[in-house]
């Protein structure tokens, strides 16, 4: 099976990696140094296969325990768990201080603590020794770095730096540094022209997935993932990929599929578990939801209890997925349970509040829904999208009139700097059999707010279609009534 790496993959290492495991299952002496023992460890590590990744760097360690390569790796174990000053523990006790790895060690546990800046100066200070044969290397090494890290604006600072590669690895690290600045399109572009020298790497077309997802291209991007999982059935990133591009695509039967085979490959993940209880919910099935969705909560708990200063992100989606779900079921006194264990999490308190007075309307309890109403407007930064919120939240629960009214209101009183709404109160009008309204809404939504407008209103109108386009459909096919 290919990795995707180029060297591992190499024959070069296929051939030391034998030559390591014949002299392990055959109980004879190892004859490679530090460096080569740690690229296996390496090799072992991105394989899954900790144990053997463990044995190979102890052994690169006692061969030569002041080796940057081995130490490196330490570097990276103690970095990967948040232990800084592990990290700074192996770095001190590396010998080799003439080294690049040495440089560029010392930058990484500086930006692990959140000095990026510091780490800079360095690195800028340090440049001034470089030689100049040695300069395109370098600029491009901390580019590298510095985009692991996700500092992408940093990273096209010393990429800006470098001579354009016409390189696989090149044009890999821009495409990379595009995605974190937001410019999908161009990072899609050159995902693209990776393809094109290379069709079988899987890695490419994942990338490329996640470039089309982030542009809303979820149909494109479901086809890329479908590419990595035909070169590897059993790619995790690629399983992955296409659940959440189904999602999006609102084919929540095949979402639930992919989602579940990512999870046997992955069963510490929450966030598959969160979206299959997602898409059980959305299926009416709410039993199963709640059972999914409780496995999602024990798994993102036993995260907190590993990782003793971080909680996962994805425990407050959880909790309000499982109110939906106990709401579905008629429990709406579990559902504010849920919801209630949220109050110590770093979230959106208001939007949460919008969400109890939801669940007290679809339960008939108008005073409980008023009071968490008027709770979640006293806690906004945003009054206007929550006022929203609470609206909308009036017409799911088939209060259509009421919204109505509200949204005239809403409307006069929020100004014309607003974009948002409009496609809700197009659809009230539609409801009402206010067809001139309709049309006024419409036509606002279509230009104010594209992505709103085919989320609400796309189902009135030939799938596929562009929203810009909703209102001239109308107008036409009124015309030839």
């Amino acid at each position: 099976m290919k990795t995707g790496d180029d060297y591992f993959d190499s024959q070069e290492f296929q051939d030391m990696l034998s030559e390591y495991e014949t002299a392990v299952n055959t109980g004879q002496p190892v004859f490679l140094d530090a460096d080569e023992l740690s690229e296996i460890a390496d090799f072992y590590q991105m394989q899954g296969q900790t144990d053997e990744a463990e044995a190979a760097i102890r052994l690169a360690l006692s061969l030569s325990p002041g080796a940057i390569a081995p130490l490196t790796y330490r570097i990276h174990e103690a970095l990967y768990h948040g232990d800084v000053e592990t990290a700074k523990h192996y770095f001190n006790q590396i010998t080799e201080t003439d080294e690049p790895d040495y440089v560029y060690d010392k930058a990484e546990i500086l930006i692990a603590e959140d000095k990026a800046e510091e780490a800079d100066l360095f690195l800028r200070e340090n440049f001034k020794t470089v030689p100049p044969e040695e300069y395109q290397d370098y600029v491009i090494d901390v580019a590298h770095l510095y985009q692991d890290y996700g500092y992408s604006d940093m990273a096209m600072q010393w990429l800006s730096r470098s001579k354009p590669e016409d390189t696989p690895d090149f044009k890999e690290l821009m495409a990379h540094t595009l995605f974190g600045l937001g410019k999908y399109k161009d990072s899609e572009k050159l995902f693209n022209e990776l393809i094109d020298t290379d069709p079988y790497q899987k890695r490419y077309w994942n990338a490329l997935a996640s470039a089309q997802f982030m542009s809303e291209d979820y149909s494109a991007s479901v086809q890329s993932s479908e590419y990595a999982i035909a070169i590897d059935p059993q790619d995790a990133e690629g399983l992955i990929a296409k659940a959440n591009g189904l999602f999006r695509l609102g084919n929540y039967e095949e979402a639930l599929k992919y989602y579940r085979r990512y999870s046997e490959h992955e069963p510490d993940d929450e966030f598959a578990y969160l979206h299959q209880g997602t898409c059980l919910i959305n299926l009416n099935r709410n039993e199963e939801a709640i059972g999914i969705l409780t496995l999602a909560l024990e798994k993102a708990t036993a995260f907190a209890e590993e990782n003793a200063e971080d909680v996962s992100p994805y425990l407050p989606d959880i909790y309000q997925e499982l109110s939906f779900a106990y709401s579905e079921t008629g429990n709406a006194d579990k559902a504010i349970e849920c919801l209630d264990k949220t109050d110590a999490l770093d979230c959106d308190h208001s939007g949460i509040g919008v969400v109890k007075g939801h669940i007290m309307l679809a339960a008939s309890r108008f005073k409980e829904a008023t009071h968490y109403f008027h709770q979640a407007l006293e806690e906004s930064e945003d009054t206007p999208q929550t006022l929203l919120r609470i609206i909308v939240s009036l017409y799911d629960n088939k209060y259509v009139e009421e919204a109505y009214k509200m949204f005239r209101m809403f409307f006069k009183e929020a100004g014309c700097d607003l974009n948002d709404g409009y496609a809700y109160m197009a659809l009230c009008c539609y409801d009402l059999d206010k067809y001139d309204e309709f049309l006024h809404y419409l036509k606002m939504a279509c230009k104010r707010n594209p992505k709103e407008c085919r989320m609400v209103l796309g189902h009135l109108f030939p799938e596929g279609m562009d929203p810009r386009n909703y209102y001239d459909y109308i107008k036409e096919k009124m015309r030839n009534q």
